[in-house]
């Protein structure tokens, strides 16, 4: 499948010159390693999943210690994004790509050597900011490549979380199987300064508005203590209880932490985030329904794998392994990197306002199937793989309709904000799907297990939620023509 119609052959197109002294640089490659990068940070976030049950006797912890191994890598990416995006449109996407790998390479090493939880999870936490890698990548885009490839070059760019996601379980669960665990870490490390390589022979400079301004730093601390608040509320309520004094507090903080944030921020002369843009109908409304999309994908992510590990004593589990389930989620992956030509076409034809509904709507059916097909592996297998499709679809989408509504200078700082709501759609499904799943449970034993009633119910809160996308994607301005949405860099740009 041909993703890039411009260059096909592969020859040298100059695009810019880089600090490193790359001149010339192909087109193809230059989408190929920023695609690369993605799939790695998102590797990051499912590498330690097949350790989480073994995690408290190899660190010499309790099981609530080291679910923070997992809590810090997402909240650690969701606070460093939208700061990471905005030192891209002040200093330059290439800088930041070579920066934020450095606490990838990092925080990989830190846990490859660690021996105690506390090591793991600042390890855990520097990974996290790698998910910055994506967004600065996508903007990245919007500065090097023509128009007529850049609908192409990011939903390639978008769907490279899924095939890193889908990759890491089956991967990390053959290494934990058959390995010392710690080949995972020393694996990240080794793939991250592969990136970091890449990136510097391939990525050339991009140019520095001097529209961007100058960096709030009063921003960046109240946007991080307002979202460590909310996240830590959100992804530990079920833990400490929803109604905990520690989970209110919590709540209560974000809220006035982040509402006086965006007092500062309609005030000071350069925001971090410029809530005017961002309340901009086309820019709302696709941060709208990046939280909604974030939830949709998330969710099946967390039902399917449980049903196919479930004992099949349960009456609705399918007993697989953890290597066995990551096999069967694989191919979701590889989906959603086969429709981004598909979506990006669609965008390039009727724009991506279009292409949003019909990835939303994917999803709703993605959901729908599954109330039918969840009593075999390959059910599952074909229930993943419609989800994957509409969140290709969708999520090749969203940086496209952002990046056609904000001035260059804000490129990377809008994309990293988008980023964010999708966290929050993520950090919110969890917290859903863990309530549905714990209320709708029976003993089994000495453990408590879901009932099928439980999943099924959490399926159809998906499907609903996906239909919420659509009807928010819907109510995004349309644009006049799909010429426009080709020529939106440009156009933003000039304004």
């Amino acid at each position: 499948m041909n993703l890039h119609d411009a260059s096909s052959s592969g020859e040298e197109v100059p695009v810019a010159r880089s600090a490193g002294g790359v001149g010339a640089v192909n087109e193809n490659r230059l989408v190929g390693v920023l695609a690369a990068t993605g799939i790695v940070a998102a590797l990051m976030q499912t590498l330690v999943v097949p350790l989480i049950g073994d995690l408290p006797q190899l660190l010499d912890t309790s099981a609530s210690n080291a679910t923070w191994v997992i809590t810090a890598t997402l909240v650690a990416g969701a606070v460093c994004t939208p700061i990471t995006g905005r030192l891209g449109d002040m200093y330059g996407k290439r800088r930041m790509l070579l920066i934020v790998t450095v606490p990838l390479i990092v925080g990989s090493l830190v846990c490859a050597l660690a021996t105690s939880v506390l090591p793991m999870i600042a390890g855990r936490a520097l990974q996290g900011v790698g998910m910055g890698l994506i967004p600065l990548g996508i903007s990245a885009m919007r500065d090097l490549l023509p128009p007529q490839r850049l609908n192409s070059a990011i939903a390639l760019m978008s769907s490279s979380m899924g095939i890193g996601g889908a990759l890491g379980l089956p991967l990390a669960a053959a290494v934990a199987q058959n390995a010392d665990w710690r080949m995972l870490f020393w694996g990240a490390t080794a793939v991250s300064v592969l990136v970091a390589g890449l990136i510097w022979r391939t990525v050339p400079a991009t140019p520095v508005d001097p529209a961007a301004g100058r960096f709030d730093p009063i921003g960046a601390a109240g946007l991080a203590v307002g979202l460590v608040c909310l996240l830590l509320a959100v992804s530990k309520g079920g833990d400490w209880g929803w109604t905990d004094g520690l989970t209110v507090g919590l709540v209560v903080a974000a809220v006035a932490v982040l509402l006086a944030w965006g007092w500062w921020e309609l005030r000071v002369t350069d925001p971090l985030v410029d809530l005017r843009t961002t309340a901009r109908m086309q820019v709302l409304l696709t941060n709208v329904a990046g939280v909604v999309v974030g939830f949709s994908m998330y969710a099946q992510s967390l039902i399917l794998p449980q049903l196919l590990q479930l004992p099949e004593s349960t009456g609705f589990g399918l007993g697989q392994s953890m290597l066995e389930m990551g096999l069967w989620m694989a191919p979701g992956g590889f989906v959603m990197m086969a429709v981004a030509g598909v979506g990006a076409r669609l965008s390039s034809a009727r724009g991506p306002r279009i292409t949003l509904i019909v990835g939303a709507l994917i999803l709703a059916v993605g959901y729908g199937s599954s109330l039918l097909l969840m009593g075999s592996a390959w059910g599952i297998m074909i229930v993943a793989c419609i989800c994957s499709a509409g969140t290709g679809f969708a999520y090749g989408a969203m940086p496209a309709l952002i990046m056609g509504a904000v001035p260059r200078s804000e490129t990377a700082a809008a994309n990293a904000f988008n980023a964010l709501t999708r966290s929050l759609g993520t950090a919110v499904a969890a917290a859903v799907v863990g309530v549905v799943l714990a209320q709708m449970s029976v003993p089994v034993g000495d453990f408590t297990l879901p009932t099928e009633a439980g999943f099924r119910t959490g399926l159809l809160i998906g499907c609903g939620v996906a239909l919420v996308a659509a009807t928010v994607a819907a109510a995004i301005p349309a644009r006049r023509s799909a010429a426009a949405d080709a020529s939106v860099p440009d156009l933003v740009a000039q304004r």
